[in-house]
């Protein structure tokens, strides 16, 4: 009996894939996830995704899942879920999370609140929670907010550290309530969309200049995305934004939320959170 080496014809080598790596600047070395970062952000796992699993998250909310599980019904799981958050991390009660009346604007903070701030500003405060906790979790270093993030000891990295900061201050653990979420969500696309592993998402930008190319050959292009950026399922709403069209095939184990799971939160049509990295896209018009 012989055992199959890289030099056997149906034996996957480094070298069958030319698509660079996820840089290592736009990369932690760890994360809070199953996968490190230089394989879920890169275009190997665009292709071949699997699923992603928070540490700790499936352990501590096994109730709620198990609750899930019995309703058949999309938008009543969906109550349930916001009364689960809210019972789990006290958002109804601030006082029993310790808080008083001198941080009554921070009891306001919440992972709904946050998503409707990145609707309005994705540079904003909101946001800069968002993608510190994308960094966080999954090792995706962001780069991009409200200017471009290239040096980590310069004044841009600092404004968001601020930002990032201030958002997280005395608030009911936000990076905690967004490990949820995207458990809820891909839980969500499991229960309806079972057989379904990537989704056809648009952007319209104006210049390919706008974003980090790794690679080109032709209308395809590699595109280091920013950690966190919105798309939209509708190519014809993606065409209000811009002279041109990026096409990606995204995983949906990288998608944090979608406008579906609650109507009305986010303001985009079909709008789409989505986790970056290096992707494969096509440019159309």
């Amino acid at each position: 009996m012989t055992s199959a080496t890289d030099a056997a014809a149906d034996v996957c080598r480094t070298s069958d894939n030319p698509a660079p790596s996820l840089p290592a600047w736009a990369r932690l070395p760890i994360n809070r996830c199953n996968l490190p970062a230089v394989i879920l952000g890169s275009v190997t796992f665009q292709k071949h995704p699997t699923a992603l699993l928070l540490d700790g998250v499936a352990e501590l909310q096994a109730k709620l899942f198990a609750l899930l599980d019995e309703e058949d019904d999309p938008a009543e799981r969906a109550r349930l879920f916001k009364e689960g958050v809210a019972a789990h991390f006290c958002l109804d009660r601030p006082e029993e999370a310790g808080f008083d009346g001198h941080a009554s604007q921070r009891v306001k903070a919440n992972w709904l609140r946050l998503l409707r701030g990145w609707s309005f500003d994705a540079d904003g405060r909101e946001g800069a929670v968002l993608k510190g906790w994308v960094e966080s979790r999954f090792g995706l270093v962001p780069r991009f907010h409200g200017e471009p993030l290239r040096d980590f000891e310069g004044p841009a990295w600092r404004r968001y550290e601020e930002m990032r900061a201030a958002g997280l201050y005395g608030a009911h653990a936000l990076e905690a309530q967004l490990a949820l979420l995207y458990a809820w969500c891909q839980y969500e696309f499991r229960r309806r969309q079972p057989r379904t592993s990537h989704l056809a998402l648009y952007r319209g930008i104006n210049r390919i200049d706008e974003h980090e190319v790794l690679a080109r050959e032709g209308r395809r292009q590699i595109v280091l995305f920013n950690n966190l950026s919105s798309f939209t399922a509708s190519r014809e709403r993606a065409g209000e934004f811009g002279d041109y069209i990026l096409a990606v095939d995204v995983p949906v184990a990288k998608i944090l939320y979608y406008c579906d799971l609650l109507p009305g939160v986010l303001q985009g049509e079909g709008e789409h959170l989505v986790i970056g990295g290096a992707y494969e896209i096509e440019i159309r018009r």
